[in-house]
């Protein structure tokens, strides 16, 4: 008899958290025919991945009526609003739906806060499974009303060692309950068939291209990059850096790069879906957060043959660069930081940057969707 898994995952903003609930939803509909696999569209969020959905057989049950579109998505103050309002508007229509669909397992990943709010309340058939991502501030109000529940939910996966080890750490939860699940970031086919210079790259193919890529907001610290780099070509000239991405920041980093006069060194491309092709063209990833899971554009990166400069930030960049082993770390938002790293990087020996490249492309291999798969399937079989 086949088993219904169901996932929990209202995004707000085109996040990473999107691609890892699609990607993970995927492999085990690929790799299991015993799995029937739903998405909950709460609002109306995941209206326009249904194409994608419908492609890998994955089910999209929607909850409640579409809202989402008049849904403030900007700032602190609009999305809190917003996830109020879903956990408003979503309270009894999720209590009828499991009642009614009775999933096997719902894995909840955002806004996890009202789902496991209905498990202490009710006895459903269903087990939750508990997925805790980013970087999570343990304030007083979340540390109570995890230990609150922490006796109801038997299963909490972390996409990092660290994290893993923080929780534990902490004792909200019993260390047998923790698991660490690497994200579905890699397809590997994505990586075969993308092999294209980008036109907007075309013009300038005969500089060296350092490369970075996220949302513009302030946990992609996308200012400090731009001051580092700007030192940096002081005694660097032939390089120029390009940043892949839309935010609420993008105007602060426009005007940034105006009072720099660096308009033809860096640049800000905006959104891409090709990203692989970009980061097949670059010479150096950057990663520059104040915090980060692994991130998936650092993994995409080492798949892509980039050379990668990170900051050591929590939870998973230093994991996954060997404690900065291979690649480079720089320290989290300190000036010259990076801009060491990079000179240091224009130090290195060939030798070198291809080591740390071959290990960093391998250790980008944890992360493909099969190995997701055999981690997941491992720990719903529990």
């Amino acid at each position: 008899m086949k088993k219904n898994i169901f996932y929990w995952s209202p995004c707000l903003n085109p996040v990473g958290t999107i691609k890892s609930t699609i990607n993970s939803a995927t492999s085990l509909k690929k790799f299991n025919r015993d799995y029937n696999v739903s998405i909950i569209n709460v609002c109306g969020e995941w209206d326009e991945y249904r194409e994608t959905m419908d492609e890998n057989s994955i089910n999209l049950i929607d909850l409640n009526f579409k809202y989402f579109k008049i849904l403030p998505k900007k700032g602190f103050l609009g999305s809190r609003i917003s996830y109020i309002l879903i956990f408003i508007l979503s309270f009894f229509p999720l209590i009828f739906m499991l009642k009614k669909q009775k999933p096997n397992k719902i894995i909840l990943h955002l806004i996890t806060s009202l789902p496991l709010l209905l498990l202490k309340l009710f006895n459903f058939k269903t087990e939750f499974i508990l997925r805790i991502s980013g970087y999570p501030r343990l304030n007083i109000v979340r540390r109570i009303f995890w230990k609150f529940i922490s006796n109801e939910i038997k299963i909490i996966t972390c996409p990092t060692l660290d994290l893993k080890k923080k929780l534990e750490n902490q004792r909200i939860f019993s260390q047998k309950n923790l698991y660490y699940l690497p994200d579905a970031i890699i397809k590997i086919k994505n990586f075969e068939k993308n092999n294209r210079i980008p036109a907007d790259l075309i013009a300038i193919n005969n500089k060296r291209i350092i490369l970075s890529a996220g949302r513009l907001t302030k946990q992609k610290n996308f200012s400090y990059l731009i001051e580092e780099f700007s030192e940096f070509l002081k005694e660097n000239n032939d390089f120029i850096l390009i940043i892949l991405g839309e935010g609420e920041e993008k105007r602060k980093l426009v005007k940034l790069i105006d009072k720099k006069k660096l308009k033809e060194k860096i640049f800000l491309l905006g959104f891409k879906r090709d990203i692989v092709n970009y980061m097949k063209n670059c010479e150096i990833f950057v990663l520059s957060s104040l915090w980060e899971e692994v991130g998936f554009v650092i993994v995409e990166a080492a798949m892509s043959n980039a050379f990668i400069i990170s900051s050591d930030c929590p939870n998973g960049p230093k994991e996954f660069l060997n404690s900065g082993k291979n690649g480079l770390l720089f320290k989290n938002n300190n000036k010259k930081s990076l801009l060491n790293s990079l000179k240091n990087y224009c130090s290195l020996s060939e030798k070198k940057i291809f080591t740390d490249k071959v290990i960093l492309k391998r250790n980008a291999q944890k992360y493909t969707m099969f190995r997701h798969y055999l981690a997941l399937n491992k720990i719903l079989s529990i």
